[in-house]
């Protein structure tokens, strides 16, 4: 049971829920503080003193007052003119996600919703009803204003939900369900659009797919070691206990697992070889610089999903705050580093295929026993090329970029939305390269039988053979890299 606005979220938490596989809850103390902001909010709306948001226009409006009989017509003006999004409709799953961090954050009692609005979100929650939110127009300033303004339309009746993975009129939908519209009141449209959640939904999925790609890479490194029989030397605890980074010695003992016990890597300690080359030796420096980064921005997540991200922010019935916790630049420079550690994985990956099929150390050229006739693995290495530079022009920081909006009154924006879809663009296509290497390293495998290498190796490569055969002759490949592409995404592989 997780208790909105009193617990503390995590990635696992947010995906549990979203899953349907932990229940939220909003309990008697959280309703308390929603509450009791709510009636701070109604009396600072009743002075006649200016308080940007509840009684005053937006942005460059700011200065304009508005009567309390126009409070109402603001808040649902606010909703509709900053709907302006554009582009395909992001995923069902981000969306959810966005409802639940909002829901988290308007429960702890500093953005003077009121708890009907609160219910109507988690009616859409628990009944899956998921709005369509498309996926551009958002410059991480204000927070994610357009997204925002898309996902909370249906609760004014406008915009659209998800229902059997087909859109939907919200209007028809709440008439099936019962719902009337709600009438926005004071305050309630900022609450409700300012925020990260846009760029926090991505970030969470991202991390959630990262944490696994980042064991995955560590498992494809070990069976093309074990293909091309390279050296476990360079993973001994004694070599990193002298440069302790925290990534590097996390990937390093992994390493160690993966190799337990295997008599394909022990058949050749004694060899005239010296080394490997970097993509198999530094592993633990290039994996555990990653793993570096997911770490830091697992962190600075965790704090924004804990947080209050809209304006302005309610401290007492005469203080209200308009600043800046909306702005998007602690996680947009975060998720620009961690997209180039991401796609390190990919790099390193990519080399480490070329190694197989160069033919050294008793490996056949192109992993094919008939060259020549058959080209064997010789072009899937074009597509991980492919996928590597595509990940490169990725990289690009949005971060480092700022286009003044809102006629100069938010003159300085982080961009931190197109940080967040690029962060995800970028594993995607990490998955594809890896699934391409696995399926390599299992091809240089069979060239070492009857060596036997680590259990864990050998339940992985079993697993790969249950649906990719050896390759002994030419056949289209398109097929087996689907197949391992659905292995990595579905999280078939073994681990840990």
């Amino acid at each position: 049971m997780f208790n909105y606005g009193i617990d503390k979220l995590t990635v696992s938490k947010v995906m549990a829920i979203a899953n349907g596989q932990l229940k939220a809850v909003l309990t008697k103390d959280a309703i308390a503080k929603v509450v009791a902001c709510r009636k701070k909010v109604e009396t600072i709306a009743s002075n006649n003193i200016a308080v940007y948001g509840i009684n005053t226009g937006f942005g460059p409006l700011c200065d304009v007052q508005i009567t309390p009989e126009e409070t109402s017509k603001l808040q649902e003006n606010l909703l509709i003119t900053h709907a302006v999004g554009v582009g395909k409709p992001i995923d069902v799953l981000l969306s959810k996600i966005m409802l639940i961090t909002k829901v988290h954050a308007l429960c702890q009692g500093f953005s003077g919703i009121r708890l009907k609005v609160i219910e109507h979100i988690l009616f859409f929650i628990e009944h899956n009803l998921i709005p369509v939110v498309p996926e551009q127009g958002s410059v991480g300033a204000s927070g994610d204003l357009a997204p925002l303004s898309h996902l909370f339309l249906p609760l004014l009746g406008e915009g659209e939900f998800w229902i059997n993975h087909k859109i939907v009129p919200a209007k028809d939908v709440l008439k099936k369900h019962d719902l009337k519209p709600i009438t926005l009141q004071a305050k309630e449209g900022l609450a409700l659009i300012n925020g990260t959640q846009f760029i926090l939904a991505h970030t969470i999925v991202g991390l959630d797919k990262m944490k696994y790609v980042l064991n995955l890479a560590d498992l494809a490194g070990a069976m093309s070691i074990e293909g091309y029989k390279g050296s476990a030397s360079p993973f001994k605890k004694a070599l990193h206990s002298i440069r302790p980074f925290k990534g590097s010695l996390k990937v390093a003992k992994r390493m160690r697992m993966l190799f337990k016990g295997s008599e394909n890597i022990m058949s050749h300690e004694d060899c005239e070889r010296v080394q490997d080359p970097y993509s198999m030796r530094c592993i633990p420096q290039v994996h555990g610089a990653s793993r570096n980064a997911y770490y830091h921005l697992n962190k600075l997540a965790k704090i924004e999903m804990n947080s209050v991200t809209d304006n302005p922010i309610i401290l007492s019935d005469t203080v209200a705050i308009s600043g800046g916790n909306f702005h998007g630049q602690p996680l947009a420079m975060a998720l620009d580093y961690t997209s180039i550690a991401a796609s390190e994985l990919g790099n390193i990956s990519d080399r480490r295929c070329y190694l197989l099929i160069e033919g050294k150390y008793g490996l056949p050229r192109l992993l094919t026993a008939s060259g020549g006739l058959n080209s064997g693995f010789m072009i899937p290495q074009y597509t991980t090329a492919a996928l590597v530079t595509e990940n490169k022009s990725l990289c690009f920081p949005p971060s480092a970029d700022s286009i003044p909006t809102s006629l100069g009154q938010e003159d300085h924006v982080s961009m931190g939305s197109i940080s967040s879809r690029k962060f995800n663009q970028i594993l995607g296509n990490i998955e594809k390269i890896l699934a391409i290497e696995l399926m390599y390293a299992a091809q240089a495998i069979e060239f070492r039988r009857p060596l036997q290498c680590s259990e864990i190796v050998e339940k992985n490569h079993a697993i790969i053979r249950e649906k990719v055969a050896k390759l002994e002759e030419d056949r289209v490949l398109k097929d087996d890299i689907n197949t391992m592409i659905d292995f990595v995404q579905n999280r078939d592989f073994i681990v840990n």
